[in-house]
């Protein structure tokens, strides 16, 4: 079968700078790394990535290839421009950092769990769990205690752990955790260390696996788990329980927890920031004469004085009745927005009156407010 042009396995173009070739190859190889991709034509696909790689960052080789194709390299193997099986120059496992790409295929924090290939039987910590909470409008400003419950994998008591009774070195890997296999290609021999599959990575296996975690050493409980919301919190917030997650690995600490919340609307009280608004409905003749409200706050009630020729959408600022700040004890403020509602059905003495004032004669707003104390205030 023929080879695919170098350039298209990387996905670039001919005048592709050293620096593009590189991180086109880390990414490709994160995609098709054996370790980490397991379907079948991985294997092949990554080892089609290293040999463009080994080509195509090379100055010289670059060079050839771009005169000669594929037809450059057809008797070179041994010749001094190194075998692609066996990576002799150019390329090299500085090249790509195993860490770097279980980081970037399965990112940092929440669900990693992958085990590296010479690592599998050091301690390591447990899953971080994600936990999204739905708490109240006021909840959330004054602070609360709840429980919550999570299914999460603990350490098996019937083992403590260890998936199993009578451990022994694996005598697959002779207790290294990996395992060494040879391919032979027309470059080469190509050399890769995979997992050892009978041990997963451990070095040690059982005479008998354990029936409860069937040899995982961990099984699903339900826990139930404690939380203190500071006063304060809003939409998208976050709070780490630290070592409340997954149980360790080989030993390893338990994985974090943490709860985001969710804050339910409120009918009444809107939230920007640590401020709160809520308007307040008034009439014409309240607007105009000026009068007093008994208004419901959060927590208590308040009487507040509306000054005459009061207008709409007008802010009255109640100083440290807002939302506290978290783990702060400046508190923000609430506002009490008037909204001037206008009559749609007026019976025929209301309708006289606005009639007769609106053909009165005003210079100014205190002349309407004097008029219409005149009309109305009797």
């Amino acid at each position: 079968m023929a080879k695919r042009d170098y350039y298209e396995i990387l996905g670039l173009s001919k005048n592709a700078s050293d620096k593009e070739i590189k991180s086109a190859f880390r990414r490709l190889a994160k995609q098709y790394h054996p370790d980490l991709n397991k379907d079948k034509d991985a294997p092949e696909k990554f080892k089609e990535v290293q040999e463009a790689y080994e080509v195509l960052s090379d100055e010289n080789k670059r060079k050839m290839y771009d005169q000669y194709g594929h037809a450059a390299f057809d008797n070179t193997a041994g010749s001094g421009y190194g075998s692609y099986g066996g990576f002799s120059s150019g390329f090299g496992f500085d090249d790509i950092d195993l860490s770097d790409i279980l980081s970037g295929v399965f990112g940092q924090g929440f669900g990693f769990s992958s085990q590296s290939r010479s690592k599998g039987n050091r301690a390591r910590k447990g899953n971080d769990t994600l936990y999204k909470m739905n708490i109240t409008f006021m909840e959330a400003v004054y602070g609360t205690k709840k429980d919550f419950n999570l299914d999460l994998y603990d350490t098996c008591d019937k083992c403590n752990g260890k998936g199993g009774f009578n451990e022994k070195t694996c005598p697959n890997c002779n207790g290294s955790g990996t395992v060494t296999e040879s391919q032979n290609t027309l470059f080469g021999s190509f050399m890769s260390k995979t997992t050892c599959s009978r041990c997963n990575g451990t070095g040690k296996v059982f005479e008998r696996i354990c029936s409860s975690c069937n040899g995982n050493g961990r099984v699903k409980k339900r826990k139930t788990i404690s939380i203190t919301i500071p006063a304060g919190v809003d939409t998208g917030n976050q709070i780490k329980i630290k070592e409340k997650g997954e149980s360790g690995i080989n030993g390893g600490p338990n994985g974090d927890v943490y709860v985001e919340f969710v804050v339910e609307e409120h009918p009444i009280f809107k939230r920007e920031n640590n401020d709160i608004y809520m308007e307040l409905p008034i009439n014409v003749v309240e607007a105009t004469l000026g009068c007093k409200k008994e208004v419901p706050l959060m927590k208590e009630t308040i009487i507040l004085n509306i000054p005459e020729g009061t207008q709409n959408l007008d802010k009255h600022k109640i100083k440290n009745k807002g939302v506290p700040y978290i783990n702060s004890s400046k508190v923000g403020d609430l506002y009490i927005v008037i909204k001037v509602m206008i009559p749609t059905k007026l019976d025929k003495k209301q309708r006289d009156l606005f009639k007769a004032l609106s053909e009165t004669n005003l210079d100014s707003q205190d002349d309407f407010i004097n008029k219409f104390k005149k009309f109305f205030k009797k």
